[in-house]
């Protein structure tokens, strides 16, 4: 019978004092199984100590496009920053990269200082390390993150390129011209990555099945029709590997939270504790019985 191991992981731990509980619940009921750390989150510190205490497995999520540098010289006068002294937003940063405002030197002292923060704050290295809203994928940057990844010996990473995402047309049209945009840079890192020995799970989930998309039927269904699609291209696989991406949390209250500049609306929507509520759900929890599926982490791979 064929094995599938899923890694069911929380973005954004760290974020605020509610979105650490949350994850951490999620853990604890067996709902989740590794999380992702944002190192200049408002509750970065707390994250870190919530995960000793109940060995949650944690790797970083390098954020380059919400908030404020961790990196002390690019705190001030850098080409990370927009000129209200924070970095350029999800849309604003792809903007700046587009018109060759960004300073790869910059990027990649940036995410040398989130690696070394991360060791700081949990003790070790971080065993998988991706991107907050996707900017590890993107053109230049991809480089500069695989450099970083290899120079740190960080084995794993995401790359979101989720099967049949072009047949959800429950996904609104200018978020699903986001997500395209996101799965074109993902096939144009997949080399990059290669070269440089990273390695990602079989197959990943979580652009068509996040915050209101959610529900048992719609992971269930990701999750299996995904698993038909791989094995009938390689039927001799015994074992597949699958990251579910989730924002699981209870929602931020203003003024606690966020990265820097306060709680987004991502944070604060009903969105994030239907996540939870989701994925504490025992049938879930049946169908990866029945189906075989293992939840593990990437040190598990």
């Amino acid at each position: 019978m064929l094995q599938v191991k899923l890694i069911v992981t929380g973005d954004d731990f760290g974020y605020c004092p509610r979105r650490n509980q949350g994850i951490v619940d999620c853990f604890l009921a067996g709902a989740i199984s590794n999380v992702s750390l944002l190192v200049n989150g408002s509750a970065a510190a707390d994250a870190a100590k919530l995960a000793r205490r109940y060995n949650i497995p944690i790797g970083l999520h390098a954020n380059l496009s919400e908030g404020s540098p961790v990196c002390e010289v690019l705190k001030t006068n850098s080409s990370l920053l927009s000129e209200d002294g924070f970095f350029h937003g999800k849309m604003g940063f792809r903007t700046a990269l587009s018109k060759g405002l960004l300073n790869m030197s910059e990027v990649k002292q940036e995410l040398k200082a989130q690696v070394e923060l991360f060791h700081e704050l949990t003790g070790h290295l971080p065993p998988h390390m991706d991107g907050h809203q996707h900017v590890h994928v993107l053109p230049e940057v991809r480089h500069v993150f695989a450099e970083v990844l290899e120079e740190y010996g960080i084995k794993y990473t995401r790359v979101p390129i989720e099967p049949g995402l072009h047949n959800c047309d429950w996904i609104p049209p200018s978020l699903m011209d986001f997500y395209l945009g996101v799965e074109e840079d993902s096939f144009n890192t997949v080399d990059v990555f290669t070269k440089h020995g990273i390695r990602w799970p079989d197959i990943y989930i979580g652009l068509s099945t996040m915050g209101r998309n959610m529900s048992v039927s719609s992971i269930c269904s990701a999750i299996d029709s995904a698993i038909l699609e791989l094995t009938a291209k390689a039927p001799q696989s015994r074992t597949v590997t699958i990251e579910l991406m989730v924002h699981p949390g209870y929602p931020s209250v203003p003024p606690v939270g966020g990265c820097g500049e306060g709680p987004d609306d991502f944070s604060q929507s009903w969105e994030r504790l239907h996540e939870l509520q989701t994925l504490t759900k025992p049938e879930l929890q049946s169908h990866y019985k029945n189906r075989n599926i293992q939840l593990c982490s990437f040190k598990d791979l």
